[in-house]
């Protein structure tokens, strides 16, 4: 799955422009996946076209040929997951899956947009799953529209063999029984559980990997992300995990049903359920702390002001409104804002660029559904000063 890194990746980049940004829905299995290289060749042409207004058409036959490569890769086209994000820049060139449907987007900028990145690495509603079993541990991690599987960081045990060995747990002592029709002697071996049963020790075996999950997971997944998480596993490991773990991450709230006997969607559903109530309050919580602010003129939701903010690194938040553009240009030296078309080749979205400069100088970007932003503007922030 797309990890935090890339989104930095595609901040850091200091190669020439034009940047190219192009976002698609693909399919998993066959037929439907057979429209997918047609979409991108006609996404590839919208592209095509806004370069036209601005550069020559050898830089454009440049720009676009790693794109074109890739319309041709059937392997690629026959693999995909549920979206793709295309990067393209000079000497730059970068295809990030994108695990749940994504709307189809062809911008040409100044900058890549990264808004429909920050509607799954910055939402309020994300969250991590952890499966746990006697035997094994698997993490997801999602929010309200799709889960996906995460590899666990090395040093995170991903089976109890990995802490315990493949050892059965053996007789604790033996016991000698005398017998009336044993033997000549009248004498018979019989081994005995005396001191702890297989039950015990497996128990205790257990406890040990539990124990050892939780210290590496805090020390390798939760204090990086910072995500809530909710533990799935049957009743009986809810308790023994819960009286081990020092997480305070974890949530009090968990999935009670084996995670093995659950599809991938109907885990994220009962995830859901859970996180949803906190999701709701963790967004009120943003608005009035929001709106307190503002009355303390220590926010604002007007554009020209927040563009001056953040370029000064004085956003300590930034909400912006999912789904919605605003087309024109940002000075980054003085935070001026310019409207404009977004035909424009050189034109991006200010809410993405907005949300940037806000990442790059250590602020939080949090995208926010409609109907749930403080203000009709599309954005805002809260100042650190």
């Amino acid at each position: 799955m797309q990890t935090l890194q890339n989104l930095n990746d595609l901040l850091d980049i200091k190669e020439a422009g034009p940047y190219i940004s192009l976002y698609q829905p693909t399919h998993r299995q066959h037929p439907e996946n057979k429209q997918d290289p047609i979409l991108f060749r006609n996404l590839v042409k919208q592209i095509e076209e806004s370069l036209s207004a601005r550069y020559s058409k050898d830089s454009i036959i440049k720009a676009l040929a790693p794109f074109e490569d890739l319309a041709a890769d059937t392997d690629f086209w026959n693999h995909t997951s549920d979206g793709i994000g295309v990067f393209g820049a000079e000497g730059f060139f970068r295809v990030m899956p994108i695990h749940r449907p994504t709307t189809q987007l062809a911008i040409v900028a100044d900058s890549f947009h990264i808004k429909p990145l920050l509607r799954i690495f910055q939402s309020a509603d994300r969250f991590q799953v952890l499966c746990l079993s006697r035997q094994t541990a698997r993490l997801f991690e999602g929010n309200r529209d799709g889960l996906n599987e995460v590899p666990l960081a090395a040093g995170v045990p991903s089976t109890a063999s990995e802490i315990i060995g493949d050892d059965l747990p053996e007789p604790v002592s033996r016991m000698r029984t005398t017998g009336s029709t044993a033997s000549l002697s009248g004498r018979t071996d019989d081994m005995r559980y005396s001191h702890g049963s297989k039950a015990d020790v497996i128990d205790k075996q257990t406890e040990r990997f539990f124990r050892e999950v939780d210290r590496a997971f805090i020390a390798n997944h939760s204090k990086q992300s910072g995500l809530p998480l909710i533990l799935a596993a049957l009743p009986e490991h809810h308790a023994l995990f819960r009286e081990v773990s020092h997480n305070s991450q974890l949530l009090d709230e968990g999935v009670d049903i084996n995670p093995d006997a659950l599809k991938q969607d109907e885990l994220r559903t009962l995830s859901w359920k859970i996180m949803e109530p906190l999701y709701i309050r963790r967004l009120a919580g943003l608005v009035d702390e929001f709106n307190a602010a503002r009355n303390a003129q220590q926010a604002s939701a007007d554009l020209s002001d927040v563009a001056v903010a953040a370029v000064a690194g004085r956003v300590r938040v930034l909400l912006l409104e999912a789904g919605r553009q605003i087309p024109g240009r940002i000075d980054l030296n003085t935070g001026a804002v310019q409207f404009d078309k977004q035909e424009d080749p050189k034109v991006d979205d200010m809410l993405d660029d907005l949300g940037e400069q806000v990442l790059r100088t250590g602020g939080e970007v949090i995208m926010v559904p409609t109907e749930r932003m403080p203000d009709a503007s599309g954005l805002a922030a809260i100042f650190r000063y």
